[in-house]
């Protein structure tokens, strides 16, 4: 694959490899898919409810196998950070804290393939264009955001009621003593309220987008290092050790990242749900 985007220079290769195999239902940019991050998604959810379900259904009271150890050790540790961040009661969101994290992680993972490899494969099956991490697609992440969003306004009108929501949105953070005083600063508050809702979905998506982006563009210039080398070139046998060197250490350190970025779409998910359900 590098040797064939080689003779269009180090651009074509990194544009080429940034570029998403699409399809366009109309002739706006709105109306395009990016059917690698769907399908990668898609891919990446049923690994996960597949495992989960093999690892269930093979369960015992007795000793743990390996696989059900590693996953009650996931859970409980998520279950755990769950009771002590969310004071409110709800048995739906230590699932989906779980679901979130792992289906993250799973994505972000993707990252550690090979950087030619899937879309090499792809290449030879007749697909042009190939992008294998969803979460380095903003699409992807915007899309989870704005599921958080949704999921936050029906907590908090679950657990407030719609009356007391509303009135929230008038009267919080900045709060007074009488009538005159809360008909005088609620402009203020809802103005507040209003950025404050719309910074949530931006930080969630941006933060998971820009981190998994970086990363890939990474791994491609590492990858770009020896593009088009020749064996009969002396440069090629030094740039060789360079690039072995620079795509463990960040091969290593990547895997910090992933995770890290994980479990902070998750924290901040259930943090914010929290902050839903308490009453201002």
């Amino acid at each position: 694959m590098a040797a064939e985007e080689s003779t269009g220079g180090q651009t074509e290769y990194i544009q080429h490899h940034l570029h998403h195999l699409q399809w366009h239902v109309g002739d706006s940019k709105f109306m395009t898919i990016n059917i690698d991050s769907v399908f990668f998604l898609l891919l990446m959810s049923a690994i996960f409810l597949g495992f989960f379900l093999y690892v269930s259904r093979r369960a015992t009271a007795g000793v743990p196998g390996k696989l059900q150890c590693a996953l009650e050790m996931v859970v409980t540790g998520i279950d755990g950070l769950v009771r002590e961040t969310f004071h409110g009661q709800s048995k739906f969101i230590a699932p989906l804290a779980v679901t979130i994290f792992c289906l993250v992680f799973l994505m972000n993972f993707m990252d550690m393939v090979p950087v030619d490899f899937l879309p090499w494969a792809a290449h030879n099956a007749g697909i042009n264009y190939l992008r294998v991490v969803p979460t380095a697609d903003l699409n992807t992440t915007l899309g989870m955001a704005l599921g958080v969003f949704l999921l936050i306004h029906y907590f908090g009108i679950k657990h407030k009621g719609i009356g007391l929501f509303v009135k929230e949105a008038f009267t919080a953070p900045f709060h007074a003593g009488g009538p005159v005083g809360t008909v005088l600063l609620a402009p203020a508050n809802f103005l507040l309220r209003l950025i404050e809702e719309m910074v949530r979905p931006v930080s969630l998506s941006l933060r998971l987008f820009g981190n998994m982006y970086a990363g890939e563009l990474i791994f491609i210039l590492i990858a770009v290092m020896t593009l088009g080398s020749s064996l009969s070139a002396l440069s090629t046998y030094a740039m060789m050790p360079m690039q072995f060197v620079a795509g463990f250490i960040w091969t290593a350190f990547h895997v910090l990242v992933i995770t890290l970025q994980a479990f902070i779409f998750m924290m901040l998910t259930v943090v914010y749900l929290s902050m839903a359900a308490e009453k201002h």
